[in-house]
């Protein structure tokens, strides 16, 4: 349960049979023992559909172990994760629009004089994710990687190309 627990705080969404196939038990272990964690107050959610599988709640955290290192590309399996700064109202529209998702902050990070604080995002792809990020404007900083701060970056200024102003020369 420890493993199965672990498993699902590191992946965004599993299915039961991958987690079978991880665990090397049978698909019906793997349903048992998922009630058994929702009955013990561990926020499991079910997705059905092509694109299914079970994950925790968002922002539900437990401490299995010594803290993940922040690495400046923190990888979880085979995904990369970028390290962000993001306000309040970043966060907010992060879970408007649903993007970047989940957004894990990092607990041990102390929030700037402005409420700033760090945070990782799973990459989806790069192209994605830069867009995710842009629809976020001047509310989220990209801290790392490197490669992923120059694609916005580049997009922004791009975009602000777009919109010369009167006191632009």
């Amino acid at each position: 349960m420890v493993s199965l627990l672990s498993i699902l705080q590191d992946r965004e969404r599993i299915t039961a049979s991958k987690l079978a196939e991880e665990l090397e038990v049978s698909e019906r272990t793997v349903l048992r023992d998922i009630d058994e964690l929702s009955g013990a107050g561990v926020p499991v959610c079910a997705t059905r559909g092509p694109r299914g599988g079970f994950q925790l709640l968002e922002g539900y955290h437990t401490d299995l172990g010594p803290p993940r290192p922040t690495s400046t590309v923190d990888r979880c399996g085979t995904s990369r994760r970028a390290r962000v700064r993001i306000s309040p109202e970043g966060r907010r529209l992060a879970a408007v629009l649903q993007v970047l998702q989940p957004l894990r902050i990092n607990p041990h990070a102390s929030p700037d004089t402005d409420s700033w604080i760090e945070a990782t995002c799973r990459i989806r792809s790069d192209e994605g994710t830069t867009i995710d990020l842009l629809s976020l404007g001047p509310e989220i900083e990209v801290l790392a990687p490197a490669d992923l701060r120059d694609a916005v970056a580049h997009r922004a200024l791009h975009t602000a190309r777009l919109y010369p102003t009167s006191d632009t020369p």
